[in-house]
């Protein structure tokens, strides 16, 4: 039998629901801290083409200043918010329970509240200091507390999530967890485990140091903890992608999830996995003692063998669901899969993105092949095919059916909806062209190349091609942006309203499950939680232990 969802019946009788508002704030919040960013997006584009607006904007007072803006709208604001929404929604209509709405508005109060804090200390210049927040560079209180509130708000709701999934788990003893509340548990207990890194670096010394309690804090002791929660974020950001392409993309394309229990492994193998791999965006730190680093660059390698298991399992249930479609030969089905749909269309067109992300992190996880392109404009052209393709196009694809179902109200131009999916995957696609290559020829990141004295500028000569295309891709991006938010807005205020719960979830329906013992094996989320405790111990004490005993701490800065 499935080990999948609760019975329609069920569902219909929680039909309406009062989190449907809770859930649409967190999502539109996440939306709207999109736009803002993603609109900045296209300047950082045309700086690598040696074009310079910033110097024309009177809001803003530099580059760094707008990359700042660009980076935490959309790397931590947007993806944090609107992974609260759908963390919690889903799971409460699979299992056909109400979770506590008065605690879920007061952790989204808070993330509010703490963004609108950490927003005024960017908007007037004081925290200039990047999305990775490095000392020496020195923010104010606001924007570290501003950021340590959002993370407090996102702790509240996984805190809700592990409840609900207990409330079920005592009403139905010795079955296993539905499996998108499984993945979605998983999920949030990685994300508890991983925030423990940047919790300790700002409440410790980040919020001290701004108020003038302590002098200065130590960089390399700052970065690593920094490294321990930032690149464990990044699958933060992706599993909820990964959740819909396992149980809701099989449903969109008439097939069925073919394997639960390959879909439950590779979850609780990203939370054994992903928080332990910090170090291998420390290579050339060298405090850091190699071993370590080599530890860090095995884990970081595992982390790889559930996308390949991903891979297969949503692959194979597209063919699936093709084939019944109609669809023949070796290829062939892959015409009959619902490409004039732009819900699948988005997510069809985001795993085709992470196949080059993930080869990319291949790349970035070595040794030897990171310190050819650290520091340089390969990685944030990785990072947009992996967090600003493969997850935030996931994400698109997702609203054109959970916008609807959540306002009731009818989506607005679904053929718009498709071209956003297709301009947005070509701007993204282009733009890493340009950045990886960029990347190979020495171009640094987080440069204002724009605004380089002429000598330093001909020292790229060489990368002119690349740059004039990523210019070219933020012109696109700005057309996908613009082709996005019509279909979002145009949606919240259309006048066309549709039946409660007329746009279905797709919740998954499984081949049966071969293997039952397996996955109750599998559902011991707290066994899987504390092994995840006990390898981030292993990976990451000895090394921070010894940097506490030997800090060096330095004054802060403000640059821009």
């Amino acid at each position: 039998m499935a080990v999948g969802t609760v019975t329609t019946t069920r569902q219909a009788a929680v039909a309406w629901r009062p989190e449907k508002r809770v859930t649409a704030a967190f999502l539109i919040t996440g939306l709207v801290a999109l736009l803002v960013g993603a609109l900045l997006g296209p300047l950082q584009a045309l700086n690598y083409g040696d074009i310079d607006l910033y110097s024309r904007l009177p809001f803003l007072k530099s580059y760094y200043q707008g990359l700042t803006l660009h980076g935490v709208l959309n790397a931590l604001v947007f993806t944090t918010f609107f992974n609260c929404g759908v963390l919690i929604y889903l799971p409460a209509r699979e299992l056909g329970l109400r979770p506590s709405v008065g605690w879920l508005w007061a952790s989204y109060l808070i993330m509010v509240g703490g963004l609108a804090i950490a927003g005024i200390a960017i908007l007037d210049n004081s925290s200039t200091v990047l999305y990775t927040f490095y000392p020496p560079l020195q923010g104010t209180l606001g924007f570290y507390l501003g950021l340590a509130l959002v993370v407090v708000g996102s702790l509240m709701v996984a805190a809700e999530v592990v409840r609900l999934r207990a409330r079920w788990r005592r009403a139905n003893p010795g079955k296993a967890t539905p499996i998108v509340t499984f993945m979605s548990t998983a999920t949030m207990l990685m994300w508890a485990l991983a925030s423990l890194g940047i919790v300790t670096e700002v409440v410790v010394f980040l919020i001290p140091w701004s108020a003038g309690w302590i002098g200065g804090v130590d960089p390399q002791l700052a970065r690593t903890l920094f490294w321990f929660t930032g690149h464990p974020i990044v699958y933060f950001w992706l599993l909820p992608a990964y959740i819909s392409w396992y149980a809701f993309i099989p449903r969109q394309v008439g097939g069925e999830l073919v394997s639960d229990t390959l879909a439950r492994l590779a979850f609780l193998m990203f939370m054994v996995f992903s928080t332990p791999v910090g170090f291998h965006h420390q290579f050339t730190d060298p405090g850091i003692p190699g071993g370590w680093k080599l530890v860090h660059t095995v884990l970081t390698m595992f982390v790889a063998i559930p996308s390949l298991i991903t891979a297969f399992t949503v692959t194979a249930s597209m063919e699936l669901g093709a084939r019944r479609r109609g669809g023949r030969g070796v290829l062939g089905w892959i015409r009959k899969l619902p490409w004039g749909d732009g819900g699948f269309t988005a997510q069809a067109l985001a795993m085709i993105s992470f196949i080059f992300g993930g080869a990319g992190g291949i790349v970035l996880a070595s040794f030897n092949l990171n310190v050819l392109v650290h520091n340089t404009a390969f990685i944030p052209g990785h990072f947009h095919i992996t967090v600003g393709t493969a997850t935030t196009l996931t994400f698109f694809g997702m609203t054109f059916w959970l916008i609807p179902h959540l306002t009731g109200r009818k989506l607005f131009a679904p053929r718009l909806a498709l071209a956003s999916a297709w301009t947005w995957f070509v701007g993204m696609m282009v733009f890493a062209v340009g950045m990886h290559w960029e990347g190979l020829l020495g171009v640094p990141r987080r440069a204002w190349i724009s605004n380089m004295l002429p000598s330093l500028q001909g020292t790229y000569a060489d990368a002119a091609v690349p740059m004039a295309i990523t210019a070219v891709s933020g012109m696109i991006l700005f057309v996908a942006v613009i082709f996005y938010f019509t279909v979002l807005f145009g949606t919240l205020f259309s006048p066309v309203r549709i039946e409660e719960d007329s746009v279905e979830i797709p919740f998954p329906q499984t081949v049966p499950a071969h293997a039952d013992p397996y996955v109750r094996a599998l559902d011991r989320l707290g066994l899987w939680f504390g092994l995840a405790l006990v390898v981030v111990a292993v990976a990451y004490l000895p090394t921070l232990v010894h940097m506490i005993s030997t800090m060096v701490p330095v004054p802060g800065l403000r640059l821009w």
